[in-house]
């Protein structure tokens, strides 16, 4: 496992730090709450200022989103700093502002990307900074608020970057191809977390769960061995997509967009309503997009993509 180590920077030294975190697809189709890497071209930026006051303060939310909780314990990026404070016992505290640049309920992150942001900047700000995987139990912690449960599919790529396997207690780095993309497409549509994770309530069969679990073996071998054919035989939701595609408009016509350009397999990104593939190289991924936003225009919105190498970022002191 790659240990990042923050270096002290002039402007942190001053009191103030800015950290930025990318979006990411989550789950992968195959990896529900356990799977996820991080896709460049969105993100959030948190700035954190330390206060003499033993106190998580949210001094403003700005962006494409606004209307979040100024409250602490009631935002996911104070909820973690708050988390780092009690769990360190710091003798000093956090004011932070939010610059949000991705969207709630997309499914591309957001909550974890703000959370992440916040603590990677906080971070900068001790006197002695810890690991990036050190900084893992206090993002689940703000994970919790917006989803009601604490899975790190986002928050660990976010924090090491890449694909990432990331149990409640580990983050696995998992190689990929730097050749393969990631074509992502947001419609313009919220589908929030907690409605999607209702979707799931029911009855599974063991064959389900044998079948999922094949699949996501499948994946992580191609992955590790840079084989193609393994991740396009074994990148297929057999649990999740079909309990959550009838909450997404045109979801089957832009995932055959994605196949028909030769993806490896595409599926819902997160809790949705984007739709993400996986491709061979950056033309593929670029061409499926196009189809893709096309499909969900035929359905009646408009959508952003982001096309991106699948070994993606970490999130970035500035």
């Amino acid at each position: 496992m790659r240990m990042l180590k923050e270096e002290s920077l002039p402007l942190a030294r001053a009191g103030v730090a800015v950290a930025e975190a990318y979006a990411s697809v989550g789950n992968v189709g195959i990896g529900f709450d356990i799977l996820g890497h991080t896709v460049a071209g969105a993100g959030d930026r948190a700035e954190v200022r330390r206060i003499p006051e033993r106190e998580v303060r949210i001094a403003a939310i700005d962006g494409i989103v606004t209307d979040l909780p100024l409250h602490a314990p009631d935002n996911t990026a104070g909820a973690a700093l708050l988390s780092m404070l009690h769990a360190l016992d710091l003798p000093f505290g956090f004011e932070l502002t939010l610059h949000k640049g991705i969207a709630l309920g997309s499914g591309m992150g957001g909550s974890a990307a703000s959370c992440v942001a916040a603590i990677v900047a906080a971070n900068a700000l001790l006197d002695e900074p810890l690991s990036r995987e050190a900084l893992y139990p206090f993002a689940l912690d703000g994970e919790v608020v917006a989803s009601g449960s604490r899975h790190g599919d986002n928050l660990g790529p976010m924090l090491i970057g890449g694909l990432v396997l990331a149990t409640t207690s580990r983050l696995v780095r998992i190689p990929v191809p730097a050749a393969w993309h990631c074509a992502l497409v947001h419609p313009h549509v919220v589908l929030e977390t907690r409605r999607a994770r209702a979707a799931l309530a029911g009855h599974y069969t063991l064959g389900e769960f044998v079948a999922q679990s094949a699949n996501l073996a499948l994946v992580l071998a191609g992955c590790y061995r840079g084989e193609a054919a393994l991740v396009r035989e074994g990148l297929s939701d057999v649990l999740v997509e079909p309990r959550r595609a009838p909450l997404i408009p045109g979801f089957a016509q832009v995932k055959q967009a994605a196949l028909d350009h030769g993806a490896f397999g595409a599926s819902i990104s997160g809790a949705g309503p984007s739709v993400f593939g996986w491709f061979e190289d950056r033309a593929s991924a670029e061409a499926a997009a196009l189809d893709m936003r096309a499909a969900f225009k035929a359905a009646g919105h408009d959508s952003d993509m982001l096309v991106a190498p699948i070994d993606g970022p970490a999130a970035k002191v500035l």
